[in-house]
């Protein structure tokens, strides 16, 4: 594929490339990066999102793209709320998979004696894996009650506050969460998994600020040279798994009622405004807010594991919390007018002015915080991506080392690592991973968002 280079950070790919785009598509990438990328489909599926029925602006691509179901992961496209439609793919699997970032009033030099104490108390108190149970007890009402209200479900059981939801996107809970449009199947696999972490590349970490960049935004964020955070990276389960699970084969089967033609079948989709389209979106908002309530569970976890290592001191509170897999009905200015579109953020995070952003990068480099732009907002729908994005697949990257030796690696570095599985160490191994430092230098570079801090990881927790 042959991409038109707009400047050292943006690459087209013009709609002439292929029959049926409505649109160009626009990739966010430096040229290392574009030689990572170009090793997998992901720009043809780039290219396939802008045939979507509705699309307005361009299809676009953040720097840690790679190849996903239907849209590529670092996707974004906003559609016509009136004549656009709805794909799950654009969402995926792990509907509000999302990051949550707490400050605390601990320093590097204050934590690192009690590491591997904290390490393990956290590892006891917030389940991993994929077959760990949740050690709450929720009835049917309870798990209802959270899929439409969110994590305000954990404030009437004192598990948060008003700070908490104050500081997290929509407040936790998006409007028009119906828990009837999601399946009784849904519902079973997500009922025991609340407040739990998941396994893949869901993490718990225990950062420290390394570097500061905006002395300013740190300090009204609550962070300082060594001050010690939490980066907490999960989503919505098996219930969310489930919900696009069952919606991408409703939608298979109703793009052919609607006379949808696209060249993957795993862009199923559906007019917004159908009775099918309308139910996904219900059922993945009660999804969405099911992820932000386990969020806050897992964050009620760590308050406590931390209260137990150090004492009641202790203060931890929520600096944001965003979800990366959602799509949104949100108000932008598209070629000079204001219209209403459906957001699908697959794998990208919202980076409106002056918002928080949170780009992890694997267990062993940094993580990054920066603030939203106005170029965001202009060029990309308020948007950036979502971490570093993934270079080896999980079968790849278990080849060639063990467990054993990537944890012995991480501690000479002075990171204490606790997994449940040994595949939690090995498919999310560090060389995994695009780098980190190369993918925020596109984001700061292209004016999406700007650093703030680096974060550098301690302790770490996985499935």
């Amino acid at each position: 594929m042959h991409l038109e280079k707009i400047d050292d950070y943006r690459w087209l790919i013009p709609r002439t490339y292929k029959a049926g785009m409505l649109t160009d598509a626009l990739v966010y990438a430096s040229e290392p990066l574009l030689e990572a990328i170009r090793r997998d489909q992901s720009l043809e599926q780039a290219a396939n999102v802008a045939m979507l029925p509705g699309i307005v602006g361009r299809a676009l691509a953040m720097p840690d793209i790679h190849q996903g179901y239907g849209f590529p992961i670092g996707g974004v496209a906003a559609v016509d709320e009136q004549d656009g439609v709805v794909s799950p793919g654009g969402v995926g699997f792990d509907i509000n998979c999302g990051v949550r970032l707490l400050s605390s009033n601990l320093t590097l030099k204050e934590v690192r004696p009690k590491l591997r104490d904290l390490v393990q108390q956290l590892f006891r108190d917030v389940p991993t894996g994929i077959g760990q149970s949740s050690r709450l007890n929720i009835s049917d009402n309870d798990l209802n009650r959270v899929l439409e209200k969110g994590p305000q479900w954990a404030l009437e059981h004192d598990m948060g506050s008003e700070a908490d939801l104050d500081h997290t996107e929509e407040r936790g809970c998006i409007a028009g969460a119906d828990p009837h449009a999601v399946s009784a199947r849904a519902k079973q696999r997500g009922k025991p998994q609340l407040a739990t972490l998941g396994s893949g590349n869901h993490f718990l970490e225990v950062q420290y600020v390394d570097e500061i960049f905006h002395e300013k935004a740190a300090t009204e964020h609550n962070l300082s040279k060594e001050s010690i955070v939490v980066l907490i990276h999960t989503g919505s389960r098996g219930l969310g798994h489930q919900v696009c699970t069952d919606f991408v084969a409703q939608l298979d089967q109703a793009m052919r009622r609607y006379g949808l033609h696209l060249p993957d079948r795993q862009l199923a989709c559906a007019p917004i405004h159908s009775p099918e389209g309308q139910r996904y979106l219900q059922a993945m908002a009660a999804a969405a807010n099911f992820a932000w309530t386990n969020r806050q569970l897992i964050t009620h976890a760590v308050r406590g594991a931390f209260k137990r290592i150090f004492d009641e001191t202790v203060r931890l509170p929520v600096i944001y919390d965003v979800a990366h897999n959602i799509a949104k009905l949100e108000t932008h200015s598209v070629n000079g007018k204001k219209r209403r579109v459906l957001v699908h953020r697959k794998g990208a995070t919202r980076a409106f002015p002056e918002q928080p952003v949170f780009i992890p990068g694997s267990m062993g480099t940094a993580s990054y915080f920066l603030l939203g732009q106005e170029t965001a907002l202009r060029e990309t729908f308020g948007t950036a991506c979502h971490g570093a994005g993934r270079v080896l697949s999980r079968s790849a990257a278990k080849k060639g080392v063990t467990a054993k030796e990537i944890q012995k690696e991480l501690e000479s570095r002075g990171i204490i690592v606790q997994s449940l599985t040994r595949e939690g160490l090995t498919e999310e191994k560090p060389e995994a991973y695009k780098d980190i430092e190369t993918v925020v230098d596109v984001v700061h570079g292209a004016g999406l968002a700007s650093r703030v801090a680096r974060l550098r990881p301690i302790g770490v927790v996985k499935g």
